[in-house]
């Protein structure tokens, strides 16, 4: 079979691949799902799980603040309001809707029970009487009504885990009426609203991405090799690895999420890598008078091994994220590292394939495209000859600075870390922090003690306790309990009065309640917070997003308090929530990142040993790509960049991409040596001859990795600063550090 038919047979069987890549890319879905996040396989999650079966979900809920800018006591605005609860509660996937124009207070009188209303929006004469009884009224203020009584707060039951389509019609909706009712300051925070703008930030992001990426990799390429089919053949080539990845996403049902609309990002610039190498030294072939045959196999020959290692070193830098905990992570790694085998194939077959039915190339245009790179890196050997201390000791004084920085490192996590400053739901968010009770949402599950009800009376003065420590010095500033339930029953049978929202004094009292309790048993509002045998229950609380850190201190100091003021016999707790479920991430962040770190250490060690058999040459080309990583390290720690979950991952992957430019001067080091030259002549041609593809390679990787940028998501913005700012260490390190190592610490055997 001739090169040519060998050729047309390989493009074509690529073609038929191709062809159902795209079938399966474009069964792709966006999705945001919030559980996701939480850390799988820790013992807490189940219990968190079980406890929201018998509860319900902590944040399946949409707040609706709307400031009024004077006094909230106004006809007009009131009677807004009002038609805007009445359109909520009559929208589909909206379970109830709490407002300050439909709360009442209940009043149980002998002959009957009745509610009064503690808002009258059209009666204004009643206002100043209103805002007396309201403001009394402990569990308003703060919840429905902004302590400054400039705003009021819709909170909006939506159903269990509502999906994005119904989500995005309920979002649709409320907008709508809160247009047409003329509501001008408005602020909207909950899970149905972020999961809808994150999944819309992610499409327009993985546009800009894309765009962005040609664009930039076209001006690299066109500067590289200054001919049309040195630009299109390896955007070709790195474009259908890009399709065939969305391709096998497609054919496993793995929608695009937060972390995977970075794959072809990544897929188009880590996939360029080959295919730079590959063209580079062909046209190197080419210029010196090679056929297209013999420039191909002598390609393959001296780039092939040196391709392979580092498509794996780099699979296995994304490979490492299955190490966490986390499955959004665990999937952009394993997705990410079945791209990269699938570019480094279509490198090896497609590329070649082209380049035989292509012309050939003109040898003298490739001469000229080749010959300003040699002048270039023959002064770089220069100064490495010349100035070997220095770069050693400007090496071993950065590497002090840096681990300075890195003890600076904090880890913490906010609920929305991801969302910049200046995002308008972070804008929101912090609205109803400074307005109301907060956002993030306090889950402590209460059970009675053995033979106890958690009506019974001295169970629930253990929880009046416990509320009065979490309203004090936790900082919660909104509570709901079985014990808030009883005090509202015990206001009612004493005419509505604020002054009787408290416990019961006496068992008789209590016993009157119980009986109030046992006729509203089937009520939503009790289910929600204690259990139908009455020996569970839910404290349920909103305070201000202060972060995992502080959280962590504020629980390590409520069990503390539950342990010493508590009786066991009556009260037992456990604090749970999504909150604390996202937070529980901190505790395998750095573990996670050291773990996925010295696997990926061990697998370049064990390539770099498979290459040199030299366990000096291991440590040795360890040292230029650890450096890097310290680097960014430092510079997180110096600037104050939290270490998040998010963000951890930068290490792995710019560890796992970095390491390329080593293996590939490594493995050309080796073909050198193998000629007999002496170590400084082979690390001299090594330098000309891979010099140009690493420093190419590089730049199309930074120029890549910056477009993420232009993300709003914090974390990829990090990613895409620290990686490109890895990738600019790295190369220096590998032109620089990397020779001065090799001549003082490396003894090749003499032939």
């Amino acid at each position: 079979m001739s090169h040519k038919t060998s050729s047309l047979l390989a493009l074509t069987v690529i073609a038929i691949l191709t062809a159902l890549s795209v079938f399966y890319a474009s069964r792709l879905r966006f999705d945001y799902n919030f559980d996701n996040f939480f850390p799988k396989g820790d013992p807490d999650l189940a219990y968190y799980f079980s406890y929201r079966d018998k509860f319900g979900n902590d944040n399946d809920y949409l707040l609706i603040g709307l400031d009024n800018g004077s006094s909230l006591f106004e006809q007009q605005f009131l009677q807004k309001v009002d038609t805007l609860t009445r359109f909520m509660q009559q929208q589909p996937h909206v379970e109830s809707v709490l407002s300050p124009t439909t709360v009442k207070s209940p009043i149980i009188e002998q002959f009957g029970y009745f509610e009064i209303p503690y808002l009258h929006p059209d009666e204004p004469e009643r206002y100043t009487q209103d805002s007396t009884l309201i403001y009394q009224s402990r569990e308003l203020v703060g919840t429905l009504f902004s302590e400054d009584a400039t705003a009021v707060s819709l909170f909006v039951q939506t159903s269990d885990d509502l999906g994005k389509e119904p989500g995005d019609s309920l979002i649709t909706a409320m907008y709508g009426e809160v247009e047409r009712l003329g509501l001008q300051e408005h602020h909207v925070a909950g899970k149905v609203l972020a999961q809808s703008v994150f999944i819309e930030k992610m499409k327009i992001e993985l546009a800009i991405f894309m765009s962005a990426s040609i664009l930039l990799v076209i001006l690299f390429l066109w500067i590289a090799f200054r001919t049309v089919w040195g630009v299109l053949v390896p955007l070709v080539v790195v474009l259908l690895s890009v399709l065939w990845s969305l391709g096998v996403m497609g054919l496993f049902n793995k929608p695009i999420d937060v972390m995977t609309v970075l794959l072809p990002t990544i897929m188009f610039v880590v996939g360029m890598s080959d295919v730079i190498h590959i063209m580079s030294r062909y046209i190197t072939e080419i210029g010196q008078g090679a056929t297209k045959l013999q420039a191909l196999r002598l390609t393959v020959r001296e780039v092939g091994m040196a391709t392979l290692l580092t498509s794996l070193t780099t699979a296995v830098g994304f490979l490492t994220l299955l190490t966490t905990s986390i499955v959004p992570i665990r999937e952009f790694g394993l997705y990410t590292a079945i791209g990269i085998a699938l570019a480094f194939v279509l490198a090896f077959t497609m590329l070649p394939a082209i380049l035989l039915l292509n012309k050939k190339p003109n040898p003298r245009r490739a001469r000229r495209s080749d010959l300003s790179w040699p002048m270039l890196l023959r002064r770089v050997y220069t100064f490495v000859l010349r100035k070997p201390y220095p770069i050693l000791y400007a090496s071993m004084g950065i590497v002090l600075v840096s681990l300075i920085g890195i003890s600076m490192i904090k880890v913490d996590t906010t609920l929305l870390e991801d969302l910049g400053d200046d995002d308008p739901i972070i804008k929101d968010f912090q609205y109803f922090e400074e307005k109301f009770s907060g956002v993030r949402p306090f889950e402590l599950h209460l059970i009675a003690g053995p033979g106890k009800s958690m009506y019974d009376l001295e169970v629930l003065q253990e929880v009046d306790q416990l509320e009065t420590y979490l309203y004090q010095t936790y900082g919660l500033n909104f509570i709901t309990s079985p014990a808030t339930v009883v005090r509202a029953i015990h206001r009612a049978q004493n005419g509505g009065l604020p002054d009787y929202y408290t416990l019961p004094a006496n068992e008789r009292e209590m016993q009157q309640v119980q009986r109030r309790l046992a006729a509203y048993s089937k009520r939503s509002e009790l289910r929600a917070v204690v259990t139908a045998d009455q020996l569970e229950g839910r404290l349920a609380g909103k305070m201000t997003d202060v972060g995992s850190v502080r959280a962590a201190e504020l629980n390590d100091s409520l069990r503390t308090f539950i342990d010493q003021h508590l009786n066991p016999e009556l009260l037992q707790t456990r604090i749970t929530g999504s909150a604390v479920m996202l937070d529980k991430n901190n505790d395998y962040v750095v573990s996670n990142m050291l773990q996925g770190l010295l696997i990926a250490f061990l697998v370049v060690a064990i390539l770099v040993g498979f290459i040199y058999r030299s366990l000096r040459m291991v440590v040795i080309s360890l040292v230029p790509n650890i450096i890097p990583l310290l680097m960014i390290g430092g510079i997180m720690g110096y600037l104050g960049i939290n270490m998040t979950v998010s963000v951890s991952i930068i290490f792995t992957i710019a560890f796992g991409i970095a390491v390329d430019d080593t293996i590939h001067f490594l493995g050309k080091l080796k073909v050198e040596l193998r000629k007999g030259k002496t170590l400084p002549y082979a690390i001299k041609t090594t330098i000309i001859s891979a010099g140009k593809a690493i420093i190419i390679t590089s730049c199309i990787l930074v120029a890549g990795f910056l477009t993420l940028v232009l993300s709003s998501f914090d974390a990829t913005f990090y990613v895409g600063v620290f990686v490109s700012l890895t990738f600019v260490f790295a190369v220096v390190a590998d032109l620089l550090l990397l020779p001065v190592l090799i001549l003082y610490f490396y003894r090749p055997k003499q032939k």
